[in-house]
């Protein structure tokens, strides 16, 4: 059965683009191929979920500034990069912009399945991440300006008797709003509470 994540595989080498291909479709991945960035990133509305693999070296756009517009655009696909001899600089720089991994040529068939596998899983990672995120952020929009309040007080550690003095309110009131804060947002510990609050609000 075939994987439901596309790869799409970026190179200006034809003969790289046909092998690659070959490869992953042999190891039931689905592939979509472009012989440049720019042509990726005007297909971009249209791409299917799943990983990039891109030549770091591409006359027009190299990798490296694929990457960069693809983080601008706020695209998450996960990307490996592949190196020529002595294009370890510019690879640190992608994985510093971002990258799942980067491998150097040549590379066998197995170097690539497994790093293309683990790729994957990230992005589902962060696939259901955002989606948890997303969530998690309705939920706070739907507290009302008093829960919200309390919901401040509480990530930002105080107690209950601190957070009803400051709200000008009693301390069994704070209470209820807790309890109606534990039930919105669908958390069973303060812990998760917090953790889910702090998630939104640093975007991480």
């Amino acid at each position: 059965m075939a994987s439901e994540a596309f790869v799409h595989v970026i190179d200006d080498d034809e003969g790289v683009r046909e092998s690659l291909a070959f490869l992953l479709e042999t190891a039931d991945f689905q592939v979509r191929t472009y012989d440049s960035a720019t042509r990726f990133l005007d297909q971009l509305a249209s791409v299917e979920p799943g990983c990039i693999i891109t030549d770091i070296r591409m006359p027009e756009m190299s990798g490296l500034e694929l990457i960069r517009q693809l983080n601008e655009r706020g695209v998450r696909l996960p990307v490996i990069v592949i190196t020529g001899h002595g294009d370890v600089p510019l690879a640190v720089e992608a994985m510093r912009a971002g990258v799942a991994d980067f491998i150097e040529k040549p590379f066998s068939d197995a170097t690539i399945l497994a790093a293309l596998r683990q790729a994957m899983d990230q992005g589902r990672d962060q696939i259901a991440l955002a989606a948890e995120r997303a969530a998690v952020a309705q939920r706070i929009d739907s507290l009302s300006t008093r829960e919200r309040q309390v919901l401040n007080g509480l990530v930002a550690g105080q107690a209950n008797k601190v957070v009803a003095l400051e709200l000008g309110i009693s301390p069994r009131t704070v209470e209820v709003y807790r309890a109606n804060l534990m039930s919105k947002m669908q958390a069973s510990s303060l812990s998760e509470l917090v953790r889910m609050t702090l998630m939104v609000e640093r975007r991480v």
